[in-house]
């Protein structure tokens, strides 16, 4: 065969499928203030993330909008727009009463290329759920965009879980990713293993991904998380691998154990969990540049 009429080579590469970035203290006093209460105690400007990215070997990464800014999003869409090849971007749901988030959803994917979106449903009114009007409005509208919808369940799966069921349910066509696992740590007790095995029974909705993000908050042990080995193994036993993405949560990781370690860390336990190397190579990148097809450069002739 000719070398003109090989096949394309597909390149592939380490994304990171969850991360922040904020402004530095001197771009929030001159252009990108942070939230009232919200000031951050870490760095993580794009500087600092592009510097970490470049240490650790990660060719790309999905950024998700932080509480930092809120809804203010115009610090994260200048990153998209200064580096187009190598972020995408994840905005915030605004849930406010007045339907007002789902037109805010709309000009961040139409206007300024958001390709997901995250729920955090603390930022719900008090006593509201995300089934509320608004909820199924902004999970409906994120099927028609296109879209992924995120699920922050930082107190527990246990808490949101009919929720999340809800919606896939009347909303097949709205793909849906678990953040950091659901923040199911591994099971120590029956009340544990119910939550950890509801997070895999959420496999049978197949538009639901589960990204293997921020495992120092999934953890109960120090780096690099070898408890965490088992739960991979689970997870890509109920998903398949490609249906799993790793994400940093950098900038919280580098406190943490590293950007470069976090990465290292995969593989370490996708290897003490006996997952192949084709299992790892999703779960390191080619998972997410799939659920994002184009976003990422992946074919080279």
């Amino acid at each position: 065969m000719a070398a003109s009429e090989a096949e394309p080579q597909i390149i592939t590469k380490i994304i990171d499928s969850h991360l922040h970035v904020w402004a530095s203290q001197q771009e929030a006093a001159e252009k990108y203030p942070y939230f009232p209460g919200q000031e951050p105690n870490l760095p993580g400007h794009v500087d600092y993330l592009l510097e970490c990215m470049e240490e650790a070997g990660v060719d790309g990464a999905l950024i998700v909008q932080p509480i930092n800014h809120k809804f203010d999003h115009s610090y994260v869409t200048s990153a998209l727009k200064k580096f187009p090849s190598k972020f995408v971007g994840c905005c915030l749901a605004n849930p406010a009463e007045d339907g007002s988030g789902i037109k805010l959803l709309e000009d961040l994917v139409l206007k300024d290329g958001y390709c997901a979106v995250r729920f955090n449903p603390y930022l719900w009114p008090s006593g509201e759920k995300m089934t509320n009007e608004i909820g199924k409005a902004l999970f409906s509208k994120a099927g028609e965009l296109g879209v992924p919808v995120g699920f922050m369940c930082m107190k527990g799966l246990h808490l949101h879980l009919q929720e999340i069921e809800e919606l896939c349910t009347e909303f097949p066509a709205t793909v849906v990713l678990l953040d950091h696992v659901a923040f199911c740590k591994p099971p120590k007790n029956d009340e544990e293993s119910q939550g950890f095995s509801e997070l895999l029974k959420l496999s049978r909705f197949p538009q639901v991904y589960v990204k293997f993000s921020a495992l120092f908050r999934v953890s109960r042990n120090p780096y690099p998380y070898e408890d965490l080995s088992q739960v991979v193994s689970q997870l890509v036993s109920s998903y398949g691998a490609r249906r799993v993405m790793w994400g940093s949560d950098f900038p919280f990781i580098v406190a943490e154990c590293g950007y470069k370690e976090a990465r290292e860390a995969v593989s370490y336990l996708a290897k003490q969990g006996h997952l192949p190397s084709s299992a790892t190579e999703w779960i390191m990148g080619k998972t997410v540049m799939q659920l994002f097809d184009g976003k990422w450069s992946s074919v080279v002739n």
